[in-house]
């Protein structure tokens, strides 16, 4: 590809450096706006250096993608408010027997609840968690952290909502939702049970230590804390959940870098408390209402506040007020089994209807439509404000996106990542062991240097490109190849992707169980790691 004209060319690589820069590094001292601003920067520059022009931006923009985006957060937001990440979390403590199981536990479930919900849902609602389930059972957390970090990266490269990434893969290279998983799903179970392998044989002995002694009342606590935990980010919908303020002051002091994969899921934190106490309290004043017209016709008064706690009023008499109390305490009783049951059926049809999703997803249908019908569903069915819902989206990503878009387009039109492919293509074409190798191996270096989706945009096209002149299969095994390695390079390094990110901060904050995950300690594992399951999962990717 012919490079642009000198101006245009060193305009260009001047804003995307400047996106490049605040993407990687959102709080750089001399201007620390964040990515979200960084990206529109970046955007608007290329226009305004006349790279490319207003209608060209807007054209940049992938509208399928932003609406797959924003159609699977809402779907998250009500299946946290629908308690299926507790269920998640639940499993595994369930019957546990020992830490080697644990490690086995955390390796699956990250995996799958990432290919289902995106790794970065799965890290931030299950770090804690781990931590307190480490202390209850005497264990380091260094191997189990490092199991959830690097098994959600590798179980979201499975599926096109898994990460960020993929959506642009799947959308861009037109495969659909069963193709796609068809495609990778044997590397990703596969990498799943190395990445295991390789955690036990680094930490064997260390997850060979036994408790040295047993301190039953510490036992006890310890347990308590473990199955009274609040997930985060998600609502629980108790009747003895958080107040909105007390959630707010524990999501801040986690205070994750500011990144828009992170502030997706700081969004989704705002609580919904006491929903169901709101719809019990309503039922139980009109209840109250309705017993006291019908006292009231019956010719006796209504009870007071005093009479239904039992204690007397200034007129009290003969008559026996508790009495009374206790028969409509189980009317009330009634009102509550009632509503329970209302609240169980909301929660079985956005199971549904999420599973609804996934298999309109896997039949082929349009995967944008699919999500964003899916979501409208679910507000329906809430019936009720949709604002508190959707308030908790992550616009912010939406934005990042947008200007990403813009920034990647315009630098492409400088002409500087199409000579530099011109000169990689020859050795780096997918109907070969050694071109394959070598792609991978450049796809692995740019997504920790230019992070994963940029390296995804830039890369995408001339891949593609190269391979669909050998066959059709050629160029859809490219696109999977991509996908594959970008995803997991993201365990390379403690920066490598936002995942990483969450685990390390989530677990240096957590209150009275703080556990520092060093950059070292997780590149000393996540090295060998990445290029062994990248090496393994290359040849399984048909």
């Amino acid at each position: 590809m012919a490079l642009a004209p000198v101006p245009k060319l060193v305009l260009g690589s001047v804003a995307f450096a400047i996106f490049w820069v605040l993407a990687v590094f959102p709080a750089v001292p001399f201007l620390p706006i964040g990515r979200t601003a960084g990206s529109l920067l970046g955007a608007m520059l290329m226009v305004i250096f006349r790279v490319i022009s207003p209608d060209q931006a807007y054209e940049a923009i992938d509208l399928p993608i932003l609406g797959l985006l924003f159609g699977t957060m809402v779907v998250s937001v009500y299946l946290e408010r629908a308690d299926m990440f507790k269920y998640i979390g639940k499993l595994l403590s369930w019957k546990s027997r020992g830490a080697k199981d644990l490690l086995c536990r955390i390796c699956v479930i990250s995996a799958v609840s990432s290919a289902l919900f995106t790794n970065d849902t799965a890290c931030v609602v299950l770090t804690e968690f781990i931590l307190k389930i480490a202390k209850q059972h005497n264990l380091p957390p260094h191997p189990l952290l490092l199991a959830l970090a690097t098994s959600s990266n590798i179980g979201s490269a499975a599926t096109p909502i898994g990460n960020p990434q993929n959506l642009v893969i799947a959308v861009q290279g037109r495969i659909s939702f069963g193709q796609f998983l068809i495609g990778i799903l044997p590397a990703m179970l596969v990498g799943v049970v190395v990445n295991a392998l390789i955690l036990m044989a680094m930490y064997w002995k260390v997850l060979s230590i036994q408790k040295d002694e047993e301190d039953p009342v510490a036992d006890y606590a310890a347990a308590e804390e473990v199955n009274s935990h609040q997930f985060s980010p998600a609502t629980m919908s108790h009747f003895n959940s958080l107040n909105s303020q007390e959630w707010n002051a524990r999501i801040d002091s986690f205070n994750i870098p500011n990144s828009p994969q992170v502030q997706t899921l700081r969004n989704r934190s705002a609580a919904i408390d006491g929903e169901i106490d709101r719809v019990l309290s309503n039922t139980l004043d009109s209840t109250r209402n309705s017993n006291a017209s019908k006292e009231e016709t019956n010719g006796m008064p209504p009870l007071t506040k005093e009479e239904i706690n039992g204690s007397p009023s200034k007129d009290d008499g003969i008559v026996d007020k508790p009495v009374e109390a206790h028969v409509l305490l189980t009317l009330e009783e009634k009102d509550y089994t009632s509503v329970r049951w209302k609240y169980i059926l909301w929660k079985s049809c956005v199971y549904i209807i999420t599973l609804g999703m996934l298999i309109a997803m896997l039949l082929g249908l349009n995967m944008s439509w699919t999500a964003i019908s899916a979501a409208l569903a679910l507000v329906v069915l809430d019936f009720k404000d949709a604002r508190p819902s959707l308030e908790k989206v992550s616009y912010s990503l939406l934005i990042f996106f947008c200007g990403m878009f813009i920034t990647v387009d315009g630098f492409n039109r400088t002409g500087i990542p199409g000579a530099l492919w011109d000169v990689m293509e020859p050795y780096s074409r997918v109907n070969q062991a050694s071109g394959v190798a070598i792609l991978a191996l450049v796809i692995l270096i740019l997504s920790n240097v230019a992070s994963n989706v940029p390296t995804v945009l830039l890369l995408g096209g001339p891949v593609a490109a190269s391979a669909a002149a050998i066959s059709q299969a050629d160029e859809k095994k490219a696109w999977l190849i991509l996908a594959w390695a970008s995803t997991v390079a993201g365990n390379l390094s403690l920066l490598g992707s936002a995942a990483n990110l969450i685990v390390c901060e989530q677990a240096r904050r957590a209150p009275n169980i703080a556990y520092t995950l060093t950059f070292w300690s997780h590149l000393k594992f996540g090295l060998p790691s990445t290029l062994i399951i990248t090496a393994i999962g290359l040849t399984l990717i048909r």
